[in-house]
């Protein structure tokens, strides 16, 4: 039996909050993982890092307030530093509930960068919140450094970074070969490093890619036979948290696009996860995409749950 190659991308929920909390959550995580190797999938995986990256900037800035010579870690170096630390906890406990199980194999964290466009509109239109509260007098001095901020009234002011959309993963290659080898592979981690190419060289931009994103991308690019997305619902509904809500088991691209111009998806939650998996079906047909929660997906790849959307 030829093994089904596929993505999977890893929500919030899986990964906690906290460093302690990731310590936790990825044992969780990395059973549920196992059961898709068991199920024999290969996997290439991919993750958030929305707490991590935003825990690391507001370290690093508070570094530098109090040892006034060190200089302030760019938000590539954030995002460089979250995919290391996310990737080893993933990498360990994986390997060691494999190992539990009887089953000898690699796995291994690509520290990934993703070209950006230069000019993208999202550059002119930050909305990504990260980092610490800052008073009004910090907030002027980020103004100041060409940063953008946003306040949130009663709390304070917090700085926001562009996403833009991802143009090409730079380390598709290596992420190729590794897969093709049956190995499991961690890669483009929190949306990668967002950089943008000048003469050969590669620069680091001052923002995050959408983690739902990357991972349509990541799926089209491998030409997986599925995107998993795992998120903190076991489903995609219709008319979510209203009383006239409904479980949408199966959907079609084109009734995805529907619905989408229907309002049904949140921005920032639901929307990002259905673009992707049009995204990927566009440029892969012949996939599928399972949107799930963590709990869930051992039985929703047995058709007991979850949501397929397809071509």
């Amino acid at each position: 039996m030829n093994k089904k190659k596929a993505v999977v991308s890893l929500g919030h929920e899986a990964l906690g909050y906290t460093t302690l909390e990731q310590w936790d959550a990825v044992k969780i995580t990395a059973k549920a993982l196992a059961d898709l190797v068991e199920a024999d999938y290969q996997l290439t995986i991919t993750h958030s890092n929305g707490p991590q990256v935003s825990m690391i900037h507001k370290a690093m800035t508070e570094l530098r307030r109090v040892y006034i010579d060190y200089t302030p870690a760019p938000m590539c170096v954030c995002s460089a530093m979250s995919q290391g630390y996310v990737g080893y906890d993933i990498q360990n406990s994986l390997r060691a509930e494999l190992l539990s199980r009887g089953i000898s194999k690699a796995v291994s964290t690509i520290l990934t960068q993703v070209t950006v466009d230069p000019y993208d509109e999202a550059f002119y239109a930050p909305t990504k919140v990260i980092g610490r509260y800052m008073s009004a007098e910090d907030a002027e001095i980020e103004i100041k450094k060409g940063n953008y901020v946003q306040e949130e009234p009663g709390k304070g002011f917090r700085r926001v970074v562009a996403a833009p959309h991802p143009i090409d993963i730079v380390e598709i290659d290596a992420i190729r070969t590794l897969a093709q080898a049956d190995q499991v592979v961690i890669a483009c981690g929190g949306g990668g490093i967002p950089v943008i190419e000048q003469n050969h060289a590669l620069k680091g931009a001052s923002a995050v890619i959408e983690k739902d994103s990357i991972a349509g991308k990541l799926a089209a690019d491998l030409m997986a036979d599925e995107l998993i997305i795992l998120t903190g619902v076991p489903c995609v509904y219709l008319n979510y948290n209203r009383p006239e809500q409904k479980t949408l088991s199966a959907l079609t691209a084109a009734q995805a696009k529907e619905l989408i111009n229907e309002g049904q998806f949140e921005e920032g939650t639901m929307l990002p996860k259905i673009e992707a998996a049009i995204s990927y079906l566009e440029q892969n047909p012949a996939g599928k995409v399972l949107i799930t929660s963590l709990e869930a997906v051992s039985h929703a790849i047995k058709g007991k749950g979850g949501t397929v959307i397809t071509a």
